[in-house]
């Protein structure tokens, strides 16, 4: 199984609006992290959608193990590389 890049050991703090949708980087290749830039073309990956219900910031995933979806887990604390 293909496993993704890890562009950064740690969260992306992002500001999120109200009902905006914007679709997160799984693969780890994208130029534009944390969200998706096509970059996963040709793998098994798939950006994955985020709404929130409210303006707020929100930690994203960094590492791209999380267990959470998107969203950090801490999973990034515990990877050795």
């Amino acid at each position: 199984m293909e496993q993704p890049d890890c562009p950064q050991k740690g969260p992306y703090e992002v500001e999120l609006k109200k009902g905006e949708t914007k679709y997160w980087c799984a693969c780890g290749k994208s130029k534009n992290q944390p969200f998706c830039d096509g970059s996963h073309q040709g793998t098994q990956f798939k950006p994955i959608p985020v709404t929130v219900d409210e303006d707020k910031k929100v930690y994203l995933c960094g590492c791209k193990r999380s267990k959470n979806g998107a969203f950090c887990d801490g999973t990034h604390k515990s990877l050795d590389f």
